[in-house]
């Protein structure tokens, strides 16, 4: 569990790893990175090429790029994928519209080999609006159960606010942290338990 991700971080010096960002525009991946970095978010722009954010989380150093999600910067994604550490992926929970371009975008990035066994934590953002669809509806829409190559984690959130939002165990299999259907734990409930399963994920990849 984390305590022994703690325990094992203590007295190790502190190491450097890389995180790509990625989502469609108007998902809030800016937003999100800011309050992981816990700056103010109360005036975001859209990224329009690229930003890097160096995010300090038990003993690691995680530089994140927020890479744009515009049509027109997608293409460019998978130049910046190399030697990538853990891929976070954020959706626009209440743009339900997108689901289906945003679930082939998703597709296209993990079939890279750039990215091949390397986990995915997947931010179900904007729960705060009425409009906003369940995480467990989105990992189904995603089949992130059949995700048998990487361990993924899906987490419901608000980074407006900077909560998370406690969702129930689906039929589906969500909040896996493992391959196959054995590794379910309980859901994070917050932006920060996000981090921890992205701590506790990149450890076990250093071992």
């Amino acid at each position: 569990g984390l305590l022994s991700v703690i325990q094992k971080l203590k007295g190790s010096p502190e190491q450097e790893l890389r995180i790509v960002l990625l989502g469609l525009d108007n998902a809030g991946k800016t937003t999100l990175l800011k309050r992981l970095a816990s700056e103010e978010v109360s005036t975001i722009t859209p990224t329009q090429g690229f930003n890097i954010k160096s995010v300090h989380s038990h003993g690691l150093k995680l530089n994140v790029w927020d890479i744009g999600g515009q049509r027109s910067i997608r293409p460019y994604w998978k130049k910046y994928l190399g030697s990538t550490d853990l891929l976070i992926y954020v959706i626009d929970s209440a743009d339900q519209k997108r689901f289906e371009e945003t679930g082939q975008e998703l597709a296209e990035l993990t079939e890279d080999e750039s990215l091949t066994g390397v986990p995915l934590l997947v931010f179900a953002n904007k729960q705060d609006l009425v409009t906003a669809a369940p995480a467990a509806e989105i990992a189904e829409g995603l089949s992130l159960h059949t995700y048998r190559d990487r361990e993924w984690q899906i987490q419901a959130c608000s980074a407006l606010s900077g909560e998370g939002v406690q969702v129930e165990m689906g039929a589906c299999g969500l909040c896996r942290a493992g391959r196959g259907p054995k590794g379910l734990r309980s859901h994070p409930s917050s932006l920060q338990d996000g981090m921890n399963w992205i701590s506790s994920q990149i450890m076990n990849r250093k071992k």
